[in-house]
């Protein structure tokens, strides 16, 4: 979540008007994230999420976030599906960006997961899966293998004032993960494609809330764990990996999809390519990011430290992961 796009509350006033969910009483931008602009809102009924959806996600993409999200919610999940309007309209405009009102779920999101809420996180993905076993809708993945070289490019040698030779090594770690990625006999499905513990919404060891589905997309089933468990399994500079932690969040998905020997064989390059995701996207984000924006930017470098655990082979063969 952040704040890339400024709203008044004469104008945030006048948007609510067309709910049924009382007059405004405050609101507040969420710096947190890098995707949209967020503010959590306070009525004389209820709170809510106000998100301004921004130059990354495409508006012609919101009706299968929105359905996907309807979907879950009738499914029973701990999802924040958007508030219809007084005509049933969930998908708005303010400020000149596309904008929905969110319901508000509550819990807190944890820098450091224990063993026990990682579990969970699992069990809540994996009941997930589940659940869209008869989501009717496709969607695929902007931000999959497809657009990582071509992100590379737009990135370019910019890349080395990160890290020396980080755009050489980027280069040579996805040719090397293009000979194995593309396997057979691995099951897709809607993935959230982005489910970090600031995503999940906790309550103890309880979750009370799966946010932020705005990369969901039609994907790798597997790969979603996979992003999961680089996500969960590490600090946040990447320089350490708690065993237990990701070893949780797999037991807790194997309630619902214990992995196969295929899925054991081609987790830890999924996991790669996670890594190198989140690298590339907190690269470009990092080098493009407005100075003036209320946005908190990410290091690259605490995904790309991540490959030295799922491919020491690999790591051996790049100066900066030396």
């Amino acid at each position: 979540m952040a704040v890339y796009t400024h709203v008044s509350a004469e104008a945030l006033a006048e948007f609510l008007t067309r709910f049924d969910v009382g007059e405004l009483v405050s609101a507040k931008g969420i710096a947190e994230g890098v995707e949209n602009s967020n503010y959590l809102v306070e009525t004389t009924q209820d709170r809510f999420i106000l998100t301004l959806y921004e130059k990354r996600v495409a508006a012609d993409d919101l009706p299968y976030f929105m359905a996907l999200l309807d979907h879950l919610a009738a499914k029973g999940l701990p999802v924040p599906p958007a508030i219809k309007d007084r005509e049933g309209r969930e998908i708005h405009e303010l400020e000149g960006r596309p904008a929905c009102l969110i319901k508000f779920l509550p819990g807190v999101s944890l820098s450091h997961p224990n063993v026990a809420q990682a579990r969970a996180a699992g069990e809540a993905l994996g009941a997930m899966h589940q659940a869209v076993a008869d989501f009717p809708l496709d969607r695929p993945n902007s931000m999959g293998f497809e657009s990582w070289k071509p992100l590379l490019e737009r990135c370019g040698e910019s890349l080395d004032g990160i890290a020396p030779g980080l755009y050489r090594d980027l280069d040579f770690a996805l040719g090397d993960l293009a000979e194995t990625w593309d396997r057979q006999g691995l099951a897709r499905c809607a993935i959230h494609a982005d489910l970090f513990p600031d995503n999940v919404l906790m309550l103890g060891d309880a979750i009370t809330g799966v946010i932020d589905f705005y990369f969901a997309c039609t994907d790798i089933r597997l790969y979603d764990l996979a992003v999961a468990h680089a996500a969960w399994s590490f600090d946040t500079t990447g320089e350490h990996y708690d065993e237990a932690v990701g070893n949780a969040l797999i037991e807790g998905y194997s309630q619902s999809f214990p992995l196969s020997e295929v899925e054991h064989s081609a987790f830890h390059d999924l996991a790669v390519g996670a890594c190198l995701r989140f690298t590339l996207s907190r690269a470009w984000d990092w080098l493009n990011t407005p100075a003036d924006a209320l946005v908190t930017r990410k290091d690259p470098l605490a995904f790309w430290r991540r490959v030295k655990v799922y491919d020491p082979d690999l790591a051996t063969l790049l100066p900066t992961l030396a």
